[in-house]
């Protein structure tokens, strides 16, 4: 009976290559049993849904936040935000976009804020960073597709996702009490020359970054996927979840900085957001490192014209 146990339980994460016959069942049953036994569909849909869902919730909350703004502060991008029909909204999206857009806390929850904040943050990981970590899944899905042909079990893809977005929520605690940090000493407009210089900080630590040679090794890390997953290939999940959170490692080195930007421009502005999930895509593509070093240099000439308006 033991065996039995420990057998089903392995077989809810590991996967064998051995086919099964599904004719006993229904049509809906038949499909359902093929997309559990194929990992890169499954895996696919997953992570496509997600990215779908973050980006349709911070569109959400950046719409409610250029409404909630008076005219005359406008963040970037709310005049084509406010010409976007208004979004029916259950309540507690309406408290969770609430907590996230005010600069300080509502009666005092700070801890619920955080909160808050930490889930706005993990999903902007999910919505810039998770496309650019295809590669690696891809990666996986074809070393896991060759092992299964083989007969050899599998950890699910699912787990080393799992992984990867382990290390990008623990970002995210670290860039809400940034924010919080940021509010405590503005006083809650756009131009406040706080958030000025704390922009300009931001700006200057990311391109300064960009000619780092660690940015360099991680990306590099990010680049070659291969020969990480392949030289630490196992068949037990809490490995290949310490894989994921390896991954999850060298990409938050590769991007960490950029993420910092979003200080500068708007923490919600869903138009920095896609460019740095695009440039952030594109530069784990390209072999050189001209985009990573042109980044550079914009973000340090913009980090100084910031500091004379701020000044």
């Amino acid at each position: 009976m033991r065996l039995d146990q420990r057998g089903d339980s392995a077989h809810s994460i590991v996967m064998t290559g051995k086919d099964h016959d599904f004719s006993h069942l229904d049509q809906a049953g038949r499909a359902t049993a093929s997309v559990a036994r194929s990992p890169r569909l499954t895996v696919n849909i997953v992570v496509g849904a997600g990215i779908l869902l973050a980006w349709l919730l911070l569109g959400a909350m950046a719409i409610r936040g250029a409404e909630s703004r008076a005219p005359g502060i406008d963040a970037p991008g709310d005049s084509i935000l406010r010409y976007l029909p208004p979004l029916p909204l259950p309540d507690f999206l309406d408290r969770f976009f609430a907590l996230c857009l005010t600069p300080v806390p509502l009666d005092g929850t700070i801890g619920v804020q955080a909160l808050a904040l930490i889930a706005m943050w993990f999903l902007m990981a999910v919505a810039t960073m998770l496309p650019s970590a295809a590669p690696m899944v891809r990666t996986y899905c074809e070393i896991a597709d060759t092992a299964r042909i083989k007969g050899e079990p599998v950890v699910h893809p699912l787990v080393l996702v799992a992984g990867y977005l382990g290390i990008w929520l623990a970002a995210s605690a670290v860039f809400a009490v940034l924010t919080l940090t940021v509010h405590a000493f503005a006083s809650g407009q756009v131009l406040d020359p706080l958030v000025g210089f704390a922009g300009a900080a931001a700006l200057l630590v990311a391109g300064l970054y960009q000619f780092s040679g660690l940015k360099e090794a991680c990306l590099t890390k990010c680049k070659n996927p291969f020969s990480i997953l392949f030289a630490n290939w196992s068949t037990r999940p809490v490995r290949i979840f310490r894989l994921g959170l390896e991954q999850g490692v060298w990409c938050l080195g590769c991007c960490w900085a950029l993420m910092l930007v979003m200080f500068a421009v708007g923490v919600m502005n869903v138009f920095w957001m896609a460019l740095i999930g695009l440039f952030t895509l594109i530069e784990k593509q390209t072999a050189s490192r001209l985009s990573t070093r042109l980044a550079g240099a914009i973000l340090l000439v913009w980090a100084a014209a910031l500091l004379v308006v701020s000044a």
